[in-house]
């Protein structure tokens, strides 16, 4: 039997991509092994949206080629599909494979090397355990970006804006709930996109998540991310009706007009406070998460500031804080990169502390009262259970391991370090069983 070795780096939507393709080797008779140990095969799904990532995508090719010389390495993903648009090679990989075909990629492998279509004949077809591990799946429901933001490569690396037919999604939703995973992510590249026009067939996004949320069986639907531009009324209204769980991702990037202009966003720093006060007026208990670029060649001092000042007034709970770097073929890559590394850190910093009070303060709002909590884990240190409560915030608490992969209720004693800690009050809490009682 071939083994084979999987590793993802970057964004949701390539971890989706990255199981299926496990999945498909899976079915062909391959062993799957984790990917530092040795293998016949290693598949590394690739990040280019930072240099940071394309770095560690080239890591994982020359850490591959260690751990087995003889294997080989499949890399597909941006960084594969921005090499190719380059005409570039990568160092070490024997096969790269389009962004838009990434899910062939076991049929790459059997092109290019006849050998593995015997051995994964000759080896027992295996059954995907795509239950094994998380309790929470991610569902993509959308591929594509058009929007072209001056900075970023991915309308370059993942230019063709397709929906999946809703039928389809629909029937992997059922699917995912009847292996036991009690929550679905959405994800998409511009998840609000999704619709008829770019080949769904069917309804648009927010009626996706309705018949979601009222036919899947999944107990929990929560969106990855998605452009404030995309958070309808409708959405909003989902939300309110606990058809969607309470929790936003929704990317900032930069908090001042200028930058915002010069980025190609099309809001204003008053448009997405507005939408934030209008989210949280409409849905209390709301947590907002986002993304953040600091960096950005026309990011001065006090441009810097107004981000500060946008992460001071929307109450981050969290925030991914990423630094500038040129992507080749953007309008950005022509403006250089004028704001040195250790400025980019310092701004980094102070935003990411801005975003750590906040959360800490957002958290703190929920002690002496009851989570909904998905029970995700053990916490190494303490021994004590650990879960995500529907509105994203971490909770620790003591239960039997039976509870594992199950909805119970958690009564929130006290925050310590950071973290949520609370007793059991209920071993079951069903999808009924409202977000949080006081």
């Amino acid at each position: 039997m071939p083994s084979a070795g999987f590793t993802t780096l970057g964004c949701k939507v390539n971890q989706y991509e990255t199981q299926r393709i496990l999945d498909s080797f899976e079915e062909a008779g391959f062993s799957i092994v984790p990917f530092d140990a040795a293998a016949d095969v290693y598949v590394i799904n690739t990040c280019s949206v930072t240099s940071i990532a394309e770095s560690k995508s080239r890591y994982a090719i020359r850490k591959a080629s260690r751990l087995n010389p003889a294997a080989k390495i499949v890399v597909t993903g941006c960084a594969a599909q921005m090499a190719r648009n380059k005409g570039e090679e990568l160092e070490g990989a024997d096969i790269l494979v389009p962004n838009p075909e990434k899910l062939e990629t076991l049929s790459y492998l059997f092109r290019a090397f006849p050998e593995f279509v015997r051995q994964a004949r000759e080896a027992p077809a295996a059954s995907p355990a795509r239950v094994v591990g998380r309790t929470r799946a991610t569902l993509k429901v959308q591929d594509g970006c058009s929007v072209f933001c001056s900075y970023c490569s991915i309308p370059y690396t993942r230019p063709v804006m397709q929906s999946r037919p809703y039928q389809d999604v629909f029937e992997e939703a059922k699917r995912l709930h009847e292996q036991g995973h009690g929550e679905i992510v959405l994800t998409g590249v511009l998840i609000g996109a999704y619709g008829p026009d770019t080949g769904s067939g069917g309804p648009d996004f927010e009626a996706l998540v309705a018949l979601l949320a009222e036919h899947s069986g999944v107990e929990r639907i929560r969106i990855s991310s998605i452009e404030m531009r995309q958070v309808t009324p409708r959405l909003i209204e989902l939300l309110q009706a606990r058809k969607v769980v309470p929790h936003l991702h929704i990317p900032l990037q930069s908090g001042d007009n200028g930058v915002l202009e010069d980025m190609n966003r099309p809001y204003t720093q008053e448009d997405y406070l507005n939408l934030c006060q209008k989210l949280n007026r409409a849905i209390p208990d709301l947590s907002l998460t986002t993304d953040i670029l600091v960096g950005f060649p026309t990011e001065t001092e006090g441009r810097f500031q107004s981000s500060a000042h946008v992460c001071e007034m929307a109450r981050f709970l969290k925030a991914h804080v990423f630094r500038f770097s040129p992507r080749f073929g953007t309008p950005a890559d022509a403006w250089g990169d004028p704001v040195g590394t250790d400025e980019k850190q310092r701004r980094a910093r102070i935003l990411s502390a801005i975003t750590a009070r906040t959360g800490e303060a957002h958290a703190r709002r929920f002690v002496g009262r009851t989570l909904r909590v998905l029970v995700e884990g053990k916490h190494h240190a303490s021994g004590v259970l650990e879960g995500l409560a529907d509105n994203y915030l971490s909770v620790r608490f003591a239960g039997s391991p039976s509870l594992m992969r199950t909805f119970v209720t958690v009564r929130i004693d006290e925050m310590r370090e950071g973290m949520l800690y609370g007793e059991l009050a209920s071993e079951k809490a069903g999808c009924d069983t409202p977000l949080m009682t006081v």
